[in-house]
C-alpha cells in the first residue's frame, strides 16, 4: 500500500506587506463586526475590506513563522495597520511582546 499523498497547499495569492497588531483580552466576547463573539483562543483577523470568512495567510517577516486566519471583523483602525489578529494568532507567530510586527499577508483560496 502507498502512502497517502498529502493534499495540495491552497493556493495564494500576495496582498503584501505591512503591519499586524494583535487584539486579546479586552475584546473577548465582544460582538465582531460579522455578529460572532470574537475569541482571542481562536484563528481569527480582523481586516478593513476583505470578506468575511477569507482565509488569510499571515507571515511574520522577522521570524518566517505563519499562521493562518479566518476574517471575522473590521479594522484596525490605526493608521499604518493592516490586520488584527487575535492573541492565539499572534502567539503562533511570535508578536506577543512587540505587540505588532511587520508581515506579509497572502489571500488563501477555498
Amino acid at each position: 500500500m502507498e502512502p497517502a499523498t498529502p493534499p495540495p497547499a491552497p493556493a495564494a495569492t500576495s496582498l503584501g506587506t505591512g503591519v499586524a497588531s494583535y487584539y486579546g483580552r479586552r475584546f473577548h466576547g465582544r460582538r465582531t463586526a460579522n455578529g460572532e463573539r470574537f475569541n482571542m483562543n481562536e484563528m481569527t483577523a480582523a481586516h478593513r475590506t476583505l470578506p468575511f470568512g477569507s482565509r488569510v495567510r499571515v507571515t511574520n517577516t522577522s521570524n518566517g513563522q505563519s499562521v493562518i486566519v479566518r476574517i471575522n471583523d473590521r479594522g484596525p483602525f490605526i493608521r499604518g495597520r493592516e490586520i488584527d489578529v487575535s492573541r492565539a494568532a499572534a502567539e503562533e507567530i511570535g508578536m506577543i511582546r512587540r505587540g505588532h510586527s511587520n508581515v506579509e499577508l497572502e489571500l488563501l483560496d477555498s
